[in-house]
């Protein structure tokens, strides 16, 4: 059996402070951390006795998990486990990297992402080089906003060729970009195309609640982060059985980590082993070409 899951505990604060973001610069309190922790320990013990079972695995934290040490350790755990296949995480990138040396790299990814208001680009690079010398594969991306277009270029330019950079579409306002400004991400990031938009999923085919699923801190279940519905709950020792295939209940989708799971958009096919961390199997040809 072969199961994705997408975790978010109970972790809901940040080192950033995003103005978008509702968890930037909360700071935990010791329950909050110890609720966490246990929650995250309860998780890790249990993909450990799920031997016939192979995870792959994205943490989807509501906030900036890899600079506490409890999540650098439960990777290193999770990476060296023969049943999962993939452990990977979101992150901002602002941790310290030593302890990537623990984890087996062929089972690591990290979705890491810039944010210009808040860290200097070369503070930045310096971390995605360091993952390079590591040997850790890893996606960079940026949030699309306009203010931010020069720096995602600027990005693009100096990072290296191999990384994939990915914008992020800003879709909280219809028709927020230009024609030219369109043009201009798709040079550099030519599957923002496949971002700026909303799927229209409702009664269509998908792999969540089937062989993808989302999990929280207490172990509950359900689809996707995208649809409430609990399904149940993986530390019920029948969990499996509720798995099946679904049709989505959303008029839309306009998440990666949703629609990638569609099964119509084929983008399993585009992403391959590295979907969970967003790197395309092969990296799309970008052409640097400013137009602003």
């Amino acid at each position: 059996m072969n199961l994705t899951i997408l975790y978010r505990g109970p972790l809901s604060s940040c080192n950033y402070g995003c103005t978008y973001c509702p968890f930037a610069k909360h700071a935990e309190t010791s329950a909050e951390r110890a609720a966490d922790n246990a929650a995250l320990t309860r998780f890790v013990n249990w993909i450990k006795q799920q031997s016939h079972i192979q995870f792959s695995l994205l943490f989807t934290p509501w906030g900036e998990a890899l600079n506490r040490a409890r999540y650098q350790q439960a990777f290193i755990q999770l990476t060296n486990l023969p049943n999962v296949q993939k452990a990977a995480i979101q992150t901002n990138l602002s941790c310290r990297l030593d302890w990537v040396a623990g984890c087996d790299k062929t089972k690591l990814g990290l979705w890491a992402t810039y944010h210009p208001t808040q860290t200097d680009r070369q503070r930045f690079l310096a971390k995605c080089h360091s993952l390079l010398e590591h040997g850790v594969r890893f996606s960079v991306g940026v949030v699309g906003l306009k203010e931010h277009l020069s720096e995602i270029e600027a990005l693009r330019y100096e990072l290296p060729a191999q990384v994939y950079l990915w914008i992020n579409a800003y879709k909280r306002k219809p028709t927020y970009y230009t024609a030219n400004e369109l043009q201009f991400l798709t040079t550099i990031d030519p599957l923002f195309p496949l971002n700026n938009q909303h799927y229209a999923s409702v009664g269509k085919p998908c792999r969540t609640g089937e062989t993808v699923i989302s999990v929280d801190g207490d172990g509950t279940m359900r689809r996707c982060h995208f649809i409430s519905t609990i399904i149940g709950n993986i530390y019920d020792p029948n969990f499996a059985t509720v798995l099946q295939p679904r049709p989505c209940s959303n008029q839309t989708c306009g998440c990666h980590i949703g629609y990638v799971h569609l099964e119509e958009l084929r983008l399993d096919e585009v992403f391959g082993v590295g979907i969970l961390e967003r790197i395309p199997q092969s990296q799309p040809v970008a052409v640097y070409c400013s137009a602003l």
